[in-house]
């Protein structure tokens, strides 16, 4: 029983230590921890997919509020920077045997301070899959944490939601097992030209329970074997 109870001790503590929170965000120039965004008190995941939470977190992850919004050009790329805790540095982000897909999504709303992200609106603008081997996630952790993301040049002007995310798949070999964290920030665009106008999806929405991306086994994947990452396509500037 002793035996036992060490055991699984040890594996929920393995599993904890993947958890993981977008805590700051980056511009050309760093914003301290939780200014602009609604970062949680527990470095939890969200797992159904079909949660309002799923938007920009929330129980059993609560959120705090922030009244901050962040200035962001269009054309520059800003960096996401993900933790284990809110205390954590930059050797502390994520286990690395957590892996999976990261993405980022936009939504233009009228005030980034007070709009729920729940519903209609979003745009994927960046995303990183399985490439030889390597997962996107670990390269936010060899990255120290910063997920590197480009801001369209071609959308409008105004405030967004910048939602960024990243998969952990260890648990995805059954429905509802993949462990998705996702925090978002609170910007201002301006410098963009306006000339495109992304088509845009619903959150909860944009994944289902069974996608190939959501309900994989990792560990029977080989180097060469293509993934297909969740979520609607890509947007780019034409």
């Amino acid at each position: 029983m002793k035996v036992s109870a060490v055991l699984a001790g040890i594996a929920s503590a393995s599993v904890a230590s993947g958890h993981t929170i977008f805590l700051s965000l980056t511009t050309d120039k760093s914003y301290g921890i939780s200014y602009g965004i609604r970062t949680p008190s527990y470095d939890g995941p969200q797992t159904d997919v079909n949660a309002k939470n799923m938007a920009c977190n929330g129980a059993p992850n609560p959120t705090t509020p922030s009244d901050k919004i962040i200035p962001v050009t269009a054309g520059t790329n800003v960096s996401a920077v993900w933790r284990h805790t809110l205390q954590s540095g930059a050797n502390d982000v994520m286990d690395p045997g957590h892996k999976g897909p990261v993405m980022a999504y936009l939504k233009k709303v009228t005030d980034a301070k007070t709009d729920s992200g729940v519903g209609d609106g979003w745009f994927k603008i960046q995303e990183g899959g399985y490439k030889n081997g390597q997962w996107a996630t670990n390269e936010v952790i060899n990255n120290k944490g910063n997920q590197v993301i480009r801001i369209p040049s071609c959308i409008a002007n105004g405030q967004y939601l910048l939602r960024a995310e990243m998969v952990a798949l260890h648990g995805a070999r059954s429905v509802n097992g993949a462990q998705l964290y996702m925090e978002c920030a609170q910007i201002e665009i301006t410098g963009g030209s306006g000339t495109a106008s992304p088509k845009t999806y619903s959150i909860p929405g944009i994944y289902k329970s069974n996608d190939p991306g959501l309900l994989i086994d990792i560990y029977s994947m080989k180097t060469t074997t293509s993934y297909v990452i969740p979520g609607p396509p890509l947007f780019t500037c034409p």
